[in-house]
């Protein structure tokens, strides 16, 4: 596992040099890997899908224009989604009021870029619904933090630097969201407390 990932950065730092030397195809196929982590986390912290497609967007633009400052052995994709978090900081700053309005009610499971194949059964469709529902009940440093772990498997220590916390309150944030998310599953799992 451990070599995979290895490989993958190898790969990854590879195609970082080539858009430095101004590759489009390299580029391309980074928007290709990349856009969907980035757009749930982006949308995890604005809660609209046009909104978390603009920072995508833009997340992309800044990649391809500040690629030179990628620095060769860190790690790409927290310095990705640290450049998605700032955007989405930034955006959710100057667009408070107009976002509060447009809030969009849907889960981030209905939100997906790509299209995803349905579930096998309705009541794995079900369930899985419920499951995302509880995630988007969750505060948005908790929400943020669960999808960075599951959905980007980013390790606590990346999730991190991503944040610019500490591993200490990322942990915490981690297991708050994992005791909510029990809490309010449990009655569809059939588990008392």
């Amino acid at each position: 596992m451990e070599k995979e990932r290895s490989d993958e950065r190898e790969d990854i730092h590879a195609l970082v040099r080539e858009i430095q030397n101004g590759s489009r195809e390299a580029f391309m196929t980074i928007v290709g890997a990349y856009q969907q982590r980035v757009f749930v986390m982006a949308y995890s912290m604005l809660r609209n899908k046009e909104d978390a497609l603009d920072v995508v967007q833009e997340t992309f633009l800044r990649l391809f224009q500040k690629a030179k400052q990628f620095k060769e052995g860190c790690n790409f994709q927290g310095w990705l989604l640290q450049i998605a978090k700032n955007l989405c900081v930034d955006y959710y700053r100057k667009n408070y009021r107009k976002r509060r309005e447009f809030e969009s009610p849907k889960s981030l499971d209905e939100l997906q870029v790509a299209a995803e194949p349905d579930p096998a059964s309705s009541s794995a469709g079900e369930m899985r619904d419920v499951f995302f529902r509880g995630i988007d009940k969750l505060a948005s440093r908790q929400r943020m933090v669960f999808v960075l772990r599951h959905v980007d498997e980013l390790q606590f220590n990346e999730i991190s630097e991503t944040l610019n916390i500490s591993v200490g309150t990322v942990k915490s944030l981690h297991f708050k969201a994992v005791q909510n998310l029990r809490k309010w599953l449990s009655p569809y799992m059939g588990i008392t407390s």
